[in-house]
């Protein structure tokens, strides 16, 4: 089973974010891609098996192609991208985010300085939902690092923190 770590982790690297990009936008030759990526033949193998492992790619008659979860990832990646440009002003959205701070006004700012509609959304979905008990994201968050560190058998959790 993969975990939400596998795929964060597995394109973690800047070349292994390239490889995967590289192969969601385009359907190359493996030879190709190792020249265009300047790394060793065991660095490009290492990474498509990272990937694989993730559930991010899988091979095909030769050529390898993102799964149906590699593209959720890839839209996840580019919308991350998006939010980068916008990061101006997604602070100064940040500065005026207080009780004080009318919503009404708060979303108009949004919708003033935000023209990407998904990135809207969730701001505005997001600031509707803080009336979830602090407890439950808690709670929520810790299911996800439990279920990470679970993997490591190195690490002991520690649940009464």
């Amino acid at each position: 089973m993969v975990s939400v770590s596998d795929p964060l982790s597995a394109i973690s690297n800047d070349k292994s974010l390239v490889l995967f990009n590289t192969i969601a936008l385009a359907i190359e030759d493996s030879s190709i891609l190792i020249s265009r990526l300047d790394i060793t033949r065991k660095q490009y193998y290492s990474r498509i098996f990272e990937l694989t492992k993730a559930g991010l790619i899988r091979r095909r008659n030769g050529k390898y192609f993102l799964t149906s979860f590699g593209r959720i990832v890839y839209g996840a990646q580019e919308l991350i991208g998006k939010a980068i440009q916008y990061s101006s002003k997604l602070k100064t959205i940040d500065s005026i985010d207080t009780p004080e701070f009318p919503v009404e006004e708060r979303n108009k700012l949004i919708d003033t300085l935000i023209n990407n509609s998904e990135i809207k959304e969730i701001l505005v979905s997001r600031h509707r939902n803080n009336n979830i008990p602090a407890e439950k994201e808690i709670a929520d968050n810790k299911e996800i690092i439990v279920s990470a560190l679970t993997k490591c058998s190195s690490l002991q959790f520690n649940p009464s923190i």
